[in-house]
């Protein structure tokens, strides 16, 4: 029943579970408001024959509508939307729970391509490759303009934003090849903006990860950009961590909740911080990337701008790590209110 529907409504094929459930409540909803519709149309025609005017003297007659008429004309939709919503709002929310145990590959659009980063490397140009049965998060950004990440046959689309960072999930079960589209008008070469997600047995993904970690397979088109850099940890977050230890944001930001100079970054991920100008903000992933690129725009009352921009200096990889590493960086304790204040350091006086 499920292929037949699917290719009577031309659907794209599914490669994965989340794509059926999708599709189960597209079936629902074509066949409820299919129904409605044949239902309205059959009694109009009932009406239009039941009551047409037979002589020239006939009159309209005055209906009175019972009360138990009204209650279904409302209740009756309003129950469909409520199934309708009832069915639709646990899929939203699982697309939202990326499963711990995801694979992370990091998603760059550009006009007019579609570049991937694997943690612990390589990096992709336009073809995305990943294991069936597993799950993959995608944290996806863009370094011009607004792109739509969108693959038809896994039912996933996500906006890729310039300077802050969306993320999206799924678990294709089906190897092969299918295409992924950018679903946002970008310019001139928006439909030239072609992808190719290629699934692949879990076995013959790791052996090809493992020879693009080893440069033992130079495909030409999953090689990496020249200039790009690979992300040599295995895991997002370790890379965050050593990107921001060689960058030197360790120096002012604990990772252990002592005060210093600049914010503690424990806990620090969606915290309310108020402001120099006295606004307070939630510190998610547009707030962090910001104060990464540009410190001096919103800065932490009681703290100074003594930041220096990290515009140019950190790849968009690099950044989401940074990202990607702070959130990690959650205690189980309560903790409310604002950051406290910095604490410097005394320098002793040379002798």
């Amino acid at each position: 029943m499920n292929e037949l529907l699917r290719r009577l409504l031309f659907l794209p094929e599914q490669a994965s579970d989340y794509a059926r459930q999708v599709d189960g409540l597209h079936y629902f909803i074509i066949a409820t408001t299919m129904i409605a519709a044949a239902g309205v149309f059959l009694t109009a025609i009932f009406f239009f024959v039941r009551y047409r005017r037979r002589t020239g003297s006939d009159v309209t007659p005055h209906v009175a509508p019972r009360g138990i008429h009204e209650a279904l004309f409302v209740g009756v939709p309003l129950a469909l939307f409520l199934v309708w919503f009832a069915i639709g709002f646990p899929q939203y929310v699982k697309l939202q729970l990326p499963p711990k145990d995801a694979m992370d590959v990091f998603v760059q659009g550009k006009k007019w391509m579609w570049k991937f980063a694997y943690a612990g490397g390589p990096s992709s140009i336009d073809t995305l490759r990943v294991p069936a049965g597993r799950p993959v998060r995608l944290l996806i950004t863009s370094r011009d303009v607004i792109h739509s990440f969108y693959v038809p046959a896994l039912r996933v689309k996500m906006d890729a934003l310039p300077g802050r960072y969306t993320q999206t999930w799924f678990q294709a079960e089906k190897a092969g090849r299918y295409e992924i589209f950018c679903t946002e008008y970008c310019g001139l070469g928006h439909s030239a903006m072609l992808g190719e997600l290629v699934v692949m047995p879990q076995e013959e993904f790791d052996v090809w990860i493992a020879e693009q970690r080893r440069g033992a397979a130079a495909v030409a088109q999953d090689s990496s950009p020249s200039g790009e850099r690979v992300m040599p940890a295995a895991n997002i977050a370790e890379e965050g961590r050593r990107v921001a230890s060689e960058q030197g944001c360790l120096k002012c930001h604990s990772v252990d909740g002592t005060r210093h100079i600049g914010p503690t970054w424990v806990d620090l991920y969606l915290r309310q911080e108020r402001l120099k100008d006295g606004k307070t903000i939630v510190a998610d992933e547009a707030y962090l990337t910001k104060s990464m690129m540009d410190p001096a725009a919103e800065i932490v009352a009681g703290f100074q701008n003594v930041m220096p921009t990290y515009q140019g200096r950190l790849s968009p990889p690099e950044v989401a790590a940074v990202v990607e590493y702070i959130k990690t960086l959650k205690t189980q304790a309560v903790r409310s209110g604002p950051s406290e204040g910095p604490v410097y350091e005394s320098i002793p006086r040379p002798q």
